[in-house]
Order: C-alpha cells, then sequence, then structure tokens
C-alpha cells in the first residue's frame, strides 16, 4: 500500500492529516506536561495547607518522576498493538482523574499518593514521538519529532506562569487564596479530560486511517514476520544506549531546571522571583532548541546517513556535559547565565538529536523502542534528583550542626551556602557523566541495509518505492 506520510512540515496546511494530527498531538503533550508539573508553582501552599515535611515535598517529586517510568514503558508497547490514537485518548482521560484529585486531597498520604498517578501522564511523550512517527516522512521525520516534543514540553515551563493565573482568575470569583490552588489543578484535570475527546474525534493512527481499520480491510497485514516481540526489542544494545542518552538529556534537564531556583537564590543571591524567572526563560528555549536538534539531525542524515545523525547526537550530548561542568563552577552571575543559556541550548538539542535516531532502530516496534527510550529520561532524572538531594542534606545538616547557638539568620546562611557546595558539585559530577555518554553515542552503528533505506528517503524518485 503506498504510504501518504507527509516529507514537509507544513504547519498551516490543516487540511492535511499529518499537520493536524501534529498540532492535535503537540497540544496534547502540552497539556499533559502543564498538569504534570502544574503543582510546583504552588508547592509554599501546599506544604503550608497539608504540612509537608521537607522529606515529604522532595518524595513528591521523586514519585511524580518515578511513575513516568513504568507508563512510558507500557505505553510504547500499548501503541504498536493498539494504536497512538486510541492510547492517547485513554491517557489523557484517565490521566485526568489524579489531576482532579489533587485539588481534593487532605493529607500528605493523598497527595504522595496522587503525585505518583499523575506522573503516568508524562508517558504523553511516547505516543507524541510514535505518533508523528508514523506521519511524517524519515527526511523530515527528525524535525517533526523533536518539533512537536519541544512545543509540548513547554507546558512544563509554561506552567509557572499559567497556574497563577488560573489560580487569580479563580480568586477574582470569590475563591480563597488558600484554596486557589486547588480550583487551578481541578480545572486543569477537566482540560485534559476534554482534550482526550477531542483526540479520539480528530486524529487518525496512520494517515491512511486507523490500526483497527487497516486490519480489517487488509490493508495493513501484520504477519509472524513482521511481529516485533518486546524481548528482541530489549536485546537491541542500541535501544539501550538511547536510553541512557535520553537520561544523560531530558533526565538532566528535569533535574537542573528542578533544582536551579534554589541554586541561583543560593550561589548568587538572588530573589526566588528573579530566579523562577531565569529558570522560566531558559524553559521556554523548548520553542526553538529542541527543534533545532531534530532539524540538524535530519541535515546530517542527508549529508551522512544514519551515521551522521549519530555523529551529531553525540556532539552536541558532549558540548552539553562541558556547558554544565564550567556552570557548575561559575561564580560570576553574568558568567553563569551565559553558560547556562549554552547548557540549555544544548540539552534540548541533544533531547531533538536523540529522536532524530530512535525511529530508525527498529521501524515494525517503534513505540517500544520509543517507550524504552522515553523512560530513561525520567530514569536520569530519578537519579540526578537522588544524587543531588543526598549531597545537599549531608551538607546542610552538617552546617546546622557547626552553627548551633549561633542566630536563626547565621544558620541560615550556612545552609545556603553548603546547599550551594553540593549542588554544585553534584552538577560537576552529572557534567562529567553526560560527558562520557556523548563519547558513548558513538557505539551506535546501522547495517549497509538501513544505511541504504535512509540513502533512499532523500531521494523524491524513490521515496515513492520505498514507502509503498
Amino acid at each position: 500500500m503506498k504510504s501518504s506520510k507527509a516529507t514537509t512540515l507544513s504547519l498551516f496546511n490543516f487540511k492535511n492529516i499529518s499537520t493536524r494530527t501534529f498540532w492535535i498531538t503537540s497540544i496534547s503533550f502540552f497539556l499533559c506536561f502543564f498538569a504534570w508539573f502544574g503543582i510546583v508553582p504552588f508547592m509554599p501552599d501546599v506544604v503550608k495547607d497539608l504540612g509537608l515535611t521537607p522529606d515529604q515535598k522532595w518524595n513528591s517529586i521523586i514519585l511524580a518522576v518515578s511513575g513516568t517510568i513504568f507508563a512510558r514503558l507500557l505505553i510504547g508497547k500499548l501503541c504498536d498493538k493498539y494504536g497512538p490514537r486510541l492510547c492517547y485518548t485513554w491517557l489523557l482521560m484517565l490521566g485526568a482523574i489524579p489531576v482532579v484529585l489533587c485539588g481534593l486531597v487532605q493529607t500528605p498520604t493523598q497527595f504522595l499518593v496522587c503525585r505518583l498517578f499523575i506522573g503516568f501522564i508524562g508517558a504523553s511523550f511516547v505516543i507524541t514521538q510514535v505518533h508523528t512517527s508514523l506521519m511524517f516522512a524519515p527526511n523530515i521525520v527528525g524535525t517533526a519529532n523533536a518539533t512537536s516534543a519541544g512545543w509540548g514540553n513547554l507546558g512544563g515551563g509554561a506552567n509557572r506562569l499559567g497556574m497563577p493565573l488560573i489560580a487569580g482568575a479563580v480568586v477574582a470569583f470569590g475563591v480563597a487564596d488558600g484554596d486557589a490552588w486547588r480550583y487551578a489543578m481541578v480545572i486543569a484535570g477537566v482540560v485534559c479530560f476534554l482534550m482526550g475527546l477531542v483526540y479520539f474525534f480528530f486524529t487518525t493512527d496512520t494517515p491512511e486511517g486507523n490500526f483497527k481499520a487497516l486490519k480489517a480491510s487488509g490493508d495493513m497485514v501484520v504477519t509472524k514476520k513482521d511481529q516485533i516481540g518486546f524481548l528482541e526489542v530489549l536485546k537491541d544494545y542500541r535501544v539501550w544506549i538511547l536510553f541512557v542518552i535520553y537520561a544523560a538529556s531530558f533526565g538532566i534537564e528535569l533535574t537542573v531546571y528542578g533544582t536551579m531556583d534554589d541554586y541561583l537564590q543560593n550561589t548568587f543571591q538572588l530573589e526566588r522571583v528573579t530566579a523562577g524567572n531565569i529558570v522560566l526563560s531558559f524553559a521556554l528555549m523548548n520553542i526553538f532548541a529542541r527543534t533545532l536538534g531534530g532539524f540538524f539531525g535530519d541535515k546530517f542524515g542527508k549529508l551522512k546517513g544514519l551515521r551522521g545523525r549519530v555523529l551529531f547526537l553525540s556532539f552536541i550530548l558532549t558540548l552539553q556535559g562541558v556547558m554544565l561542568i564550567f556552570f557548575s563552577s561559575a561564580t560570576s552571575l553574568i558568567f553563569g547565565i551565559v553558560l547556562l543559556i549554552l547548557f540549555s541550548l544544548s540539552v534540548q538539542m541533544a533531547e531533538g538529536a536523540t529522536f532524530s535516531v530512535v525511529p530508525f532502530i527498529n521501524k515494525k516496534a517503534i513505540g517500544s523502542v520509543s517507550g524504552i527510550v522515553g523512560a530513561g529520561g525520567n530514569v536520569g532524572a530519578f537519579l540526578a534528583a537522588m544524587l543531588l538531594k543526598s549531597k545537599s542534606a549531608v551538607a546542610e545538616k552538617a552546617a546546622i550542626a557547626a552553627n548551633q547557638g549561633l542566630s536563626e539568620e547565621a544558620v541560615k546562611a550556612a545552609q545556603s551556602v553548603a546547599s550551594s557546595g553540593a549542588v554544585s558539585s553534584g552538577y560537576f559530577l552529572i557534567g562529567f557523566v553526560v560527558l562520557v555518554t556523548g563519547v558513548t553515542a558513538l557505539a551506535i552503528k546501522f547495517s549497509t541495509e538501513e544505511e541504504q533505506e535512509e540513502a533512499l528517503s532523500f531521494s523524491p524518485v524513490n521515496m515513492e518505492k520505498l514507502m509503498s
């Protein structure tokens, strides 16, 4: 059957099913990330309202990341079997439940449980990547994947502005300030549920139609040869290298931005609002930075084949590690901001470059590969968060013990210095690991047949033969 995959990313051609799906999946991803991290701007209110301890606050962050690991592993396989349309519909509608319930919690335990299950909607990333991979041809798939993911990731930064605005709006209608965060979470959950309905009625699994209909008509025949077992995917070493690469890119971005507010305050004595706005501005770089990673992945693919995609991924990931190492030792605010800009640009480009490689690992199991690699991001975030939490906790406890008997201001100042030094050393260690991972990326190899197939994707004459 001839394929109707789009060979260009025509953003305003809404009659085209590939473009329409691109926008709907990007908006859905945005809303999922918006809801996933929606509670972050309200954490001071939550801590006060529910009486969270510092450990419970850290645990809520770790649980939100941990839940996504298992969800991403599962959802990739489900996409291969049932198609991304149904998977996204159910994820949005079921994922809305813990988001709404988060606004109704009364105890720390209830809050922690909701944070765990809210993390499941982070699996939306995998479905987004699978759906764009099914909608766009090999010559443009890297750019399409990176752009949809980057614009979706904006939800994780836009909530810093959006959720307070929603809270302000409900307060204007007479809701008490202390309850505004609850209403904001309920509203975010309802919007996710409604988006699930949009996804069901306005997208298809592929340009040719839905998996179920294609199988029934015989246009999509799945033979035993075509059925790729999950264990077979697990045995491909390239999948695990990409798993580690995504842990070292997206996972580190999550952790660095999650700890950067406090680090900027402790290291450069910035006000909380100023530090928060700086972090927000770097999160908003996803508008273009991740797209650049996919774009250059496609360009290097055209020049050097699949090996070219890997070479660019290795370069940009290594650059990311170098920028984080330098940033960890920066003592000047201006120099630190410059390095943070370069780190943000390189880490987001590395994420886009990763998923310019993923669709070519195993075209018969794109969902499974995407799920495993996507889960790597959350594993990286979990491990990095645990590292920084342990280093910071030990340093702060030592500072408190060493300054007993002094004024409260002196103790807090000592804590601040100790935390800054601990996180700085953690960033340095993480940066070194990222650098090593960048070199390791060069171990990804492709067969001659895979390289030849990639070369065909850039030939207008041969593309129709390849895709039919």
